[in-house]
């Protein structure tokens, strides 16, 4: 058998500079300078974080180190150059895959924060070695709690869409065990369209199987068929559409684009997935059926179902629990005041999601005054709930059957909500942050 070789090979930055040297980074040559602004830059970039808070990051290095930057941003590489005194160092650095790490982009924030006051103190190798432990964090926690966490998220997610005790249940097993796969399968380091196939089947496989043993056993109608969809929700790339709609309001076009572009990859699969599963097993996705429930208790079942949601696709995203609590409030409030909005207005549901979305970005910002957490590690966990995963589902399907009129009908509404959900959070940004606020 030949020898797996990487395809984007590691870059060795203790090798780049003079590792000897314990001069003080703010006099460093251009070129380790530079190293460090990159490496910084491309471990943001690995975060999961969009272009304008990447640039914002090499810029701060930059300024401390009394150089200037210029960078270009996409979705996997950053091409930037530093110019100091006249001399110019340019560099192009590219990852092999993407990902979402709330912890680490909090502690490179950090990192990027007090650089200024480290700069005159520390060496360059210095700073390489805190970059090598922040490169090395271990995950917070292991495949299966990413599995439960999974679980618990599309149990209340179906709640929310509608569904009951039978639908959250299989729901539950469905995507625990299809998220559990799927992360295994990413410590392989299998490939992206590998790795959402096979957790989406393996999460719809799960569902029939529970359903169909109901069915037999307990006498279940096959009406639960509805919830199918719901156990595949956890794949939704909440990260890339959200960041990537900010990426394109600040014209960063080209981080912007290759985000949307990757979370319409992993949803085309996904759903595609799901309708082929849905074929061989003969699912067919339906409406839930109306629940008749207190409008009292209907709010305290949301309120509870919308923090679960949103705490569990927190921790999906590798944040620590305080940090998802703290998401998990905000989407409480914030998906739950939407929802009573939709049941006793008109207000449509796309101007609903910019609702939530809006308030989402405020307390974010309220808050990040007294805890210090980045707004995006705080934001987009608490509004990945709001986005339309089932009518994009629908819309694929339909699509998939040839009835475009249907397909493009589900679609055209997922679409509005997706776009109105990063509107919501860069008008908070607008109101709440000058720097962004600002075209320079």
């Amino acid at each position: 058998m030949s020898q797996f070789r990487k395809q984007h090979m590691p870059i060795a930055w203790h090798e780049i500079i003079e590792s000897e040297n314990t001069t003080p980074a703010v006099n460093a040559s251009l070129k380790e300078k530079a190293t460090l602004v990159g490496r910084l830059g491309l471990m943001m970039l690995s975060s999961g974080t969009g272009a304008w808070r990447v640039r914002a990051s090499m810029n701060k290095i930059s300024r401390a180190l009394n150089i200037t930057c210029s960078a270009d941003i996409g979705l996997l590489a950053i091409a930037y150059t530093c110019i100091e005194n006249g001399e110019t160092y340019t560099n192009a650095l590219s990852l092999n895959t993407t990902g979402i790490n709330t912890d680490r982009l909090n502690a490179l924030e950090s990192f990027a924060d007090g650089f200024h006051e480290r700069a005159g103190r520390y060496s360059v190798e210095q700073f390489h070695r805190i970059l090598d432990r922040f490169q090395d964090m271990p995950s917070n926690y292991k495949a299966w709690n990413l599995g439960l966490a999974s679980a618990i998220a599309c149990c209340a997610f179906t709640f929310l869409l509608g569904g009951g005790a039978v639908e959250m249940i299989c729901a539950f097993f469905g995507a625990g065990i299809g998220n559990f796969v799927r992360k295994k399968l990413l410590e392989r380091h299998i490939t992206l369209l590998a790795n959402v196939t096979v957790g989406v089947a393996s999460a719809c496989s799960v569902y029939v199987l529970l359903l169909k043993l109901a069915e037999m056993i307990f006498g279940v109608s096959d009406v639960h068929q509805a919830g199918y969809i719901c156990s595949m929700l956890f794949i939704i790339p909440g990260f890339p559409l959200i960041t990537g709609g900010i990426d394109i309001a600040k014209l960063d076009l080209r981080s912007g684009l290759e985000r949307i572009t990757y979370a319409l990859l992993i949803i085309v699969m996904a759903t595609l997935t799901g309708w082929v599963c849905a074929t061989v097993f003969r699912f067919h996705p339906s409406e839930f059926k109306e629940m008749s429930i207190n409008p009292v208790l209907m709010l305290f079942f949301r309120l509870i179902t919308s923090f679960c949601g949103v705490y569990g696709f927190s921790l999906m995203f590798n944040s620590p629990r305080r940090m998802a609590l703290i998401a998990g409030l905000i989407g409480m409030t914030v998906n739950t005041l939407r929802l009573e909005l939709l049941d006793f207005t008109s207000v449509p549901v796309s101007l609903g999601a910019f609702f939530g979305s809006l308030c989402a970005g405020l307390l974010a910002s309220a808050l990040k005054k007294k805890i210090g957490y980045p707004r995006i590690t705080l934001t987009v966990p608490s509004i990945v709930i709001m986005i339309p995963g089932m009518f994009m589902y629908k819309g694929i399907y339909y699509i998939a059957l040839s009835d475009t009129a249907s397909g493009a009908l589900w679609l055209t509404k997922a679409f509005f909500i997706v776009v109105a959900l990063p509107l919501g959070l860069i008008f908070a940004r607008i109101l709440t942050d000058r720097n962004f606020r600002k075209s320079s």
